[in-house]
């Protein structure tokens, strides 16, 4: 059935909703922003026009907004609280600039058709934060055992309307008969229908409240649920008569030590407190007036005591005993002691202290386990040794003293050598022992070339080693030579032709030597076994064997490293003739 337009607009200006239906849509709103309402509807087919509309009190409609969906046309009905506040875009979602209270309402989106007119009704909520609460008219000072007004805490510009809390130190307020008076105003501006709410506090102190903090709350709503917002802490002077004299020592440390300086602070637990007392020192038979302070600067032991202060009317005294530690520490020798290796030297640590010290030693930055002990001093025993104590429990006091150690010792040099793994070289390594640091000069005599310079180790607790690599073409004679200040050392050491076998000395090297020895063994085994295998060959290597021995021949009168290389040259020319 169709409907004209003449109906359409009698139906439009009439259909309302109750405000008391359920589950309405809701838009909530911060003051003096953009309200901003979708139609809840879904667009029909055949659409003609949507329009806005909100409800009246007393439920008769107010038309705001029209737009129609042919002519694509917007109008704004002449309603003056929303004169260009509005606005209707083309999914109908009406917006209202500058969000007032007034703009709680219930508003209704109409979308009609020829057919059918629907509508939907939307809540809008609008919420104004308050002002952050703050204490006003605050008393000058606050007394004991009367009540009096501590101050009004105000919080405005306000809706919906909140409520305030009064805090001390934190804590809730309640309100107590002749203690705790507590009166909340609440008034709404009738032109911006804002709540300022003022409330006021009336206390009596006690001398507990020194520096108490007093604060206020105020709890509103917002969009989100309900919030708080705290005011500034207010601490109030409260006068009260002193009752007791205290004396302090300050810094407040439960040691002292030589050295410090020393405040005695003596005070009233009055308000305002006392501004003269009398300070009494061990010694002293008469009381030295002062200000509520006495200082003692770089205190000794002899400054152990009592010590005491009063009122100027000596009706109220406090004492304390003040107990200045020390510590002494001689270190027996010190600084900087040159010894000989093998010497020894005593050394001791002697502490005097006001209690039990703690004793360590420290050796180049590392913490020893136990006090050094040098009966016959090594290389390694050279150092600096720090002695160290500290006072148990007495913070700062510590002292140290430094030896420095030097043991020196004239070169000490061994000699090994081995055959490398190649067979074309041999490795010699000259062993020094001597502080200070020997230098390493070599020296060879005979023919062979070197394969590779000289290198040294790591200089460690006085030793380190030298090694030279050599190709000998026949027999020849190193000579190993280390000078420092105190001593030249020379040592040499005969090296047979690279292609004549002999016993390698093992190197200086601890648990190692064993096992090195033992390859060395199942080596020479090895070798044996290969020249009985060759022995039993025909042919090519029975030519190579002599071949190889005609090679050794060649050596047979140059002079050799030692006897018994000279005694396997002798084997092998034998052979060779035979």
């Amino acid at each position: 059935m169709k409907i004209s337009g003449s109906k359409i607009l009698k139906i439009v200006s009439s259909l309302s909703v109750s405000p008391l239906a359920l589950g309405l849509y809701t838009v909530n709103a911060i003051y003096g922003d953009t309200i901003t309402m979708p139609c809840p509807l879904e667009v029909p087919d055949g659409l003609m026009f949507g329009k806005w509309k909100y409800e009246m009190p007393n439920g008769s409609p107010v038309f705001i907004a029209f737009r129609s969906s042919t002519k694509k046309n917007v109008q704004y009905d002449d309603v003056p609280d929303y004169k260009d506040r509005l606005s209707l875009s083309e999914n109908y979602t009406l917006s209202i600039k500058n969000a007032r209270i007034s703009d709680e309402k219930r508003f209704v989106c109409m979308l009609v058709t020829e057919d059918d007119v629907s509508e939907e009704p939307t809540i809008v909520r609008v919420f104004k934060q308050p002002s952050q609460p703050e204490i006003l008219h605050q008393a000058n000072l606050l007394e004991t055992e009367k009540l009096q007004m501590l101050g009004e805490c105000v919080s405005r510009d306000s809706y919906p309307e909140g409520n305030v809390t009064w805090y001390k130190n934190g804590r809730v307020l309640h309100p107590v008969d002749d203690v705790v008076v507590i009166n909340l105003q609440k008034i709404v501006d009738r032109t911006t229908g804002l709540f300022t709410m003022t409330s006021s506090l009336q206390y009596m102190p006690t001398k507990e409240d020194l520096n108490a903090k007093f604060s206020c709350i105020v709890t509103y709503f917002g969009p989100s649920g309900q919030k708080t917002m705290q005011s500034e802490p207010v601490v109030f002077d409260v006068h009260y008569p002193t009752e007791k004299v205290t004396i302090q020592v300050l810094p407040q440390s439960s040691t002292i030590k030589e050295g410090d300086n020393i405040t005695l602070k003596c005070s009233g637990n009055g308000n305002p407190p006392p501004q003269e007392f009398l300070f009494y020192i061990p010694g002293e038979t008469e009381g030295i007036r002062s200000s509520d302070t006495y200082v003692m600067t770089d205190v000794r032991r002899n400054a152990t005591g009592e010590y005491k202060c009063s009122l100027t009317d000596k009706s109220m005294m406090d004492s304390t005993t003040i107990t200045v530690h020390y510590l002494d520490l001689q270190l027996t020798p010190s600084g900087e002691v040159t010894k000989q290796i093998g010497e020894a030297l005593p050394v001791s640590c002697t502490i005097s202290s006001s209690r039990n010290a703690t004793v360590f030693w420290i050796k180049d930055n590392t913490r020893m386990q136990t006090s050094p002990s040098f009966s016959s001093l090594q290389y390694q025993d050279a150092g600096n040794y720090v002695c160290e104590t500290t006072l148990q429990e007495v913070e700062g006091l510590r002292k140290r003293q430094t030896l420095k150690l030097i043991v020196e010792g004239k070169p000490q040099i061994k000699m090994t050598k081995k055959t490398n793994t190649n067979k074309m070289s041999k490795t010699i390594i000259c062993h020094v022992e001597g502080f200070p640091k020997p230098a390493v000069q070599w020296t060879v005599t005979g023919s062979g070339s070197i394969v590779n310079k000289t290198e040294e180790t790591k200089y460690v607790n006085g030793k380190f080693s030298s090694k030279i690599v050599i190709a000998p073409e026949e027999n020849v004679t190193l000579t190993c030579i280390a000078e420092n200040e105190l001593e030249r050392t020379v040592t040499s050491m005969n090296v047979s032709a690279i292609n004549i076998p002999e016993y390698d000395e093992p190197e200086d090297r601890g648990d190692d030597n064993s096992e090195k020895v033992n390859d060395q063994a199942k080596l020479i085994v090895g070798i044996v076994v290969g020249l009985l295998l060759v022995a039993l060959i025909a042919g090519v290597v029975y030519w190579l064997y002599v071949k190889k021995s005609k090679t050794a021949s060649k050596h047979v009168d140059k002079d050799l490293g030692n006897i018994e290389e000279n005694k396997k040259l002798e084997e092998n020319n034998h052979k060779s003739e035979t």
